[in-house]
């Protein structure tokens, strides 16, 4: 798979890119949580200090595009719902090729159109540089590995987030996860290797189930092989959530044949599924406005959401 920061030119070594070397914060009046009590599992070293950046030239729907490379210290960062409370969360992971994460774009965007809806969103910022991106040969030799650590990361979200639920107001049978690009792959591990124990439990968190209740994967990468068949490390099963899926035929960064393929392996489960896919669109696009149809993908997702029961149907 081609780097998804090719495509938007989004790493601070871009030009028009202007890298800081402190950490990725989110507004004012919310505040990220560490997800781990200690030092998270499998550490490994980075190839520096986080750092934030923001690209101003490549513009996105009109707007700038931040992110933050070099994460070892994985965050989550709850942003409340707006009005009514429909008892839903959302755990969102952002894309970026398991080599940054485009915080803005496919994160707090769509943490604003969640809570709009009365739908708590959790944005967890998962560790990267990871696997199946190496930072120290600056390639993807492990393309069709699991993406750890960033997998221990988001199961660890999930029960985070279950265990909270009471104090949060959540119903903790209506977590869902949501994610772009390589964040679309996370939400095909964690929507298929539920079971599989990642990491060693490390507090009573970690009794809650990780699997998902619902799942919407944007623009996937990863799903498939070459040979566009189902990537091994995706045991789909009956037991997987049921799921949303959208892309551009004209995605050539991961290319349409990976939601093809996640849409064949969740038929072939018996898996309820729905899916969506333009003929232009591109690639990480997020929920920026732009002249193509595929722009009006959340009012499909919300319509979808509603349809499986996670929140109120919208009236005609």
């Amino acid at each position: 798979m081609k780097l998804w920061v090719i495509a938007v030119c989004l790493l601070a070594a871009c030009g028009s890119a202007h890298a800081q070397t402190n950490a990725w914060q989110p507004a004012a009046g919310y505040t990220q949580t560490p997800i781990w009590p200690g030092t998270p599992p499998d550490s490994k070293p980075m190839p520096g200090p986080e750092d934030t950046w923001t690209n101003q030239k490549d513009l996105i729907g009109g707007k700038t595009v931040s992110g933050v490379k070099n994460v070892s210290q994985p965050t989550m960062t709850v942003y409340a719902p707006k009005g009514e409370n429909t008892g839903a969360a959302v755990v969102v992971f952002p894309g970026g090729g398991f080599e940054i994460l485009a915080m803005d774009l496919e994160g707090t965007d769509v943490c604003d159109w969640l809570t709009a809806k009365g739908v708590t969103c959790v944005l967890l910022k998962y560790r990267v540089p990871s696997i199946p991106y190496e930072w120290q040969c600056d390639c993807r030799p492990h393309n069709l590995q699991l993406s750890m650590p960033s997998l221990q990361d988001a199961q660890r979200t999930i029960r985070l987030v279950r265990s909270r639920a009471a104090e949060w107001h959540i119903d903790p049978h209506k977590v869902g996860v949501l994610g772009f690009s390589a964040g679309g792959f996370l939400v095909a591990e964690v929507s298929t290797n539920f079971k599989r124990q990642t990491y060693k439990p490390v507090d009573a968190a970690d009794k809650e189930s990780s699997r998902p209740d619902f799942a919407l994967a944007i623009y996937p990468g990863h799903v498939a092989t070459d040979r566009d068949t189902l990537n091994p490390n995706l045991p789909f099963s009956h037991a997987s959530p049921p799921t949303f899926l959208l892309q551009a035929e004209d995605d050539h960064v991961d290319g349409v044949h990976q939601t093809q393929v996640y849409y064949a392996a969740l038929k072939n489960a018996d898996v309820p599924v729905e899916m969506h896919l333009y003929p232009h669109g591109g690639h990480a696009f997020g929920l920026r406005p732009t002249e193509n149809p595929i722009t009006h993908w959340p009012a499909l997702a919300e319509t979808w959401m509603g349809s499986i029961g996670m929140i109120p149907v919208a009236a005609p």
